[in-house]
């Protein structure tokens, strides 16, 4: 018998500008029983993801926004604690986009099992999840890296940036990294091999940008936009490609964004710039998983955690991303199994 209290994370306020505390509220709610075809789950690990801001805004997008006074929805990996599914049963460790919540109910449709012998169940949320598909299709799909080519990554020490680039260099491109702080400047040439990496924080950052670029750019795998994107575009050579995947300097700006026009650029260079989610790739999921899964085992691919411990720092841990302060992918700890054998 389950002897713990339930607990959600409700959108309180839709965020002005950065989010604050004051726009979630942490709700006590009854453990939910399972119907047909329906199993209850207990939450081991969360994602806290970027693209998460703009759901809490009440605008169109490509994904419909968060209700207010409703549960929050993200990545998910879970232990399944009780079963009306011929598929599911006690034990079984799962993943799915599932709510932010200790305990949930899921469709057998809207979770898939994972095996915790493949690698950490945390994985799912990012290297072998959807950060992971993410760099995947951006890049090979839409950037289409050759050998020898330049390709520059912003935000490169996140979960997307960083596997986007040792991807590229997997491909036989330079890679040429882009992020905030020392240590993960240090981290993406010591760490991940990428060829150079230059802080968008320095002041010479400009001049370092440029002396990385000898031979200009020819992929941009673009997760930042605003000035970082203005000066990397300088740079671009004839039939480039940029692979738009994110702009989180503007997650959380109160007025448009707006900066140099980059039309002409586009001409002169013939470049292509194309914007994407990993929606547009649903079919090829298991293409991609396969190959991640195999580049991992083998030792080709790396990957970094921030694990935030326990369900009530969630806030906090989403904050985080916006001040740069995970490196690789940023996961919230929420409990240890209970059921589920992980070894």
């Amino acid at each position: 018998m389950i002897d713990e209290k339930n607990q959600e994370i409700h959108l309180a306020n839709r965020p002005e500008g950065m989010p604050s505390e004051k726009d979630f509220e942490f709700k006590n709610t009854e453990i939910p029983t399972p119907n047909e075809g329906d199993v209850l789950i207990r939450t081991l690990y969360l994602s806290v993801d970027p693209y998460m801001r703009g759901r809490m805004n009440d605008t169109k997008s490509y994904i419909p926004p968060f209700a207010l006074n409703e549960v929050i929805a993200g990545g998910i990996v879970a232990e399944v604690v009780e079963s009306k599914s011929e598929d599911f049963t006690k034990g079984d460790v799962v993943t799915g986009n599932l709510a932010w919540a200790k305990y949930s109910l899921a469709n057998e449709k809207a979770i898939r099992k994972i095996d915790p012998a493949v690698a950490p169940i945390s994985t799912h949320l990012g290297i072998l999840g959807m950060p992971g598909l993410t760099a995947y299709f951006g890049l090979l799909d839409i950037g289409k890296p050759k050998e020898g080519e330049t390709v520059v990554v912003s935000g490169a020490s996140g979960a997307v940036g960083s596997t986007v680039g040792q991807i590229a260099k997997l491909k036989g491109a330079k890679v040429v990294g882009i992020a905030g702080s020392a240590e993960k400047i240090n981290y993406l040439i010591d760490e991940l091999r990428f060829d150079a990496a230059v802080n968008y924080k320095d002041e010479n950052f400009k001049e370092n940008l440029a002396a990385a670029l000898p031979n200009g750019v020819d992929v941009y795998y673009e997760n930042v936009g605003g000035t970082v994107s203005d000066e990397v575009m300088k740079h671009l050579n004839n039939k480039s490609r940029i692979p738009v995947c994110g702009a989180i300097s503007a997650y959380n700006l109160e007025t448009p964004d707006i900066g140099p026009r980059v039309q002409g650029l586009l001409i002169k260079n013939s470049t292509l710039m194309q914007g994407f989610t990993i929606g547009d790739y649903t079919e090829d999921f298991p293409i991609a998983a396969k190959e991640l899964g195999e580049w991992l085992a083998s030792g080709k691919l790396q990957y970094e955690e921030t694990i935030v411990e326990g369900f009530e720092n969630t806030i906090d841990a989403f904050l985080g991303l916006f001040a740069g302060t995970n490196l690789g992918k940023q996961i919230v700890k929420v409990a240890d199994p209970m059921y589920a054998k992980l070894s």
